[in-house]
């Protein structure tokens, strides 16, 4: 899924995803005091918009200038900042150690570039900071065949599995780490009940 997907996906008035955060993001964030933090491919914003309203120092991106373009829109509505960069993951303006946190929620990046970018993306946390993670595993395809509403990549290697991610992120300690059925309602296109990885871990000092 390229770039001229999102920006379709995300051409219309609508959130494809809702306007609410993710619920687990929700309860982590929940536990941490304001802090930095980045959303990498954040689309349009909701999980963003939300850090921002908590008190966080948000940076964000993604491929997607009209999910940028909604971001900017769902910012304004809550009266917040974020700062939100539009780029495919290369030549990132980020320094190593920069944030004190990072939310992938629902970043299922292309199977060829996935490990790469997530080691990538780890250089940007300090160490102790946190990685609050939430995406649909490998077991997720049955549900997605039952229910398409329920959405997710129709590409088994997008998905994750508890060892992947342990093998991804070789200088985190998970706190949580499991695999769980969840029921989503997240816009129009996160709609049934799903298969995902949640996972919290900090990075060893």
């Amino acid at each position: 899924m390229d770039h001229h997907f999102w920006n379709e996906r995300y051409q219309a008035e609508a959130y494809a995803y809702g306007e609410s955060p993710n619920q687990f993001l929700v309860v982590q964030l929940g536990k941490l005091s304001p802090c930095s933090i980045l959303f990498p491919a954040e689309g349009e914003g909701r999980n963003a918009v939300y850090a921002a309203k908590q008190g966080f120092e948000v940076c964000a991106f993604d491929q997607s200038e009209e999910g940028k373009r909604k971001a900017e829109l769902l910012s304004d509505k809550h009266h917040v900042s974020i700062n939100y960069f539009v780029n495919a993951q290369a030549d990132l303006p980020y320094q190593a150690s920069q944030f004190d946190a990072m939310a992938l929620v629902f970043a299922h990046f292309p199977a060829a570039l996935k490990s790469s970018l997530h080691q990538q993306l780890t250089k940007l946390i300090k160490p102790g900071g946190v990685l609050i993670f939430e995406a649909f595993s490998k077991n997720h395809m049955g549900y997605r065949q039952q229910n398409p509403a329920v959405g997710g990549p129709a590409d088994l290697d997008k998905l994750f599995s508890e060892e992947e991610l342990v093998r991804d992120f070789p200088d985190f300690q998970f706190e949580i780490l499991r695999e769980e059925i969840v029921t989503l309602n997240e816009g129009t296109f996160h709609n049934g009940t799903g298969s995902v990885i949640r996972a919290l871990a900090r990075k060893k000092a």
